[in-house]
């Protein structure tokens, strides 16, 4: 999806991790841009990358950065779950470790519960922050994105 502002998706991201490094936080890292394939039923193409973010706020105040800057963005939530949408910001890994809030109807769960499953979040994530570990399992980045990524026989 195009932005009437910053034009293709690729552009939207670097306007939006610009965005995050102005005020309080600080943008450590940034992977590269990777075209992927959507989940559910849209047709299009989608751009993701992971960065590193630095900053004393607690996972539920960054989360409601983030969902300040997706509004600024124009993101409207509509309540559908694969509704298109300009900029879609989310909260993978925290260096605190795992994080649940269950307050509010868009409960924030940290790690994120599917990103062992996405290689469009793992493969970003693991160019810049590959030795990070899930909290849950032990695991690096890497060896994650790894597993999504090797060959698996075929049963016999």
């Amino acid at each position: 999806m195009r932005h009437v502002r910053y034009g293709s998706p690729r552009r939207v991201i670097a306007a939006a991790l610009t965005a995050l490094d102005h005020g309080k936080l600080e943008v450590r890292a940034a992977s590269k841009v990777i075209e992927t394939t959507p989940l559910g039923p849209s047709r299009r193409r989608y751009a993701n990358a992971a960065a590193i973010i630095h900053g004393k706020r607690d996972p539920e105040q960054m989360l409601h950065k983030l969902r300040k800057i997706e509004q600024a963005f124009g993101r409207r939530r509509t309540g559908l779950e694969w509704g298109a949408r300009v900029l879609d910001l989310d909260i993978i890994l925290w260096s605190g470790g795992a994080w649940a809030d269950e307050g509010d109807e868009a409960s924030l769960v940290i790690p994120h519960p599917a990103f062992r499953d996405r290689d469009f979040v793992l493969h970003p994530a693991a160019a810049i922050a590959g030795t990070w570990r899930d909290p849950l399992t032990g695991l690096t980045v890497k060896q994650l994105s790894a597993r999504l990524t090797k060959p698996h026989p075929a049963p016999r």
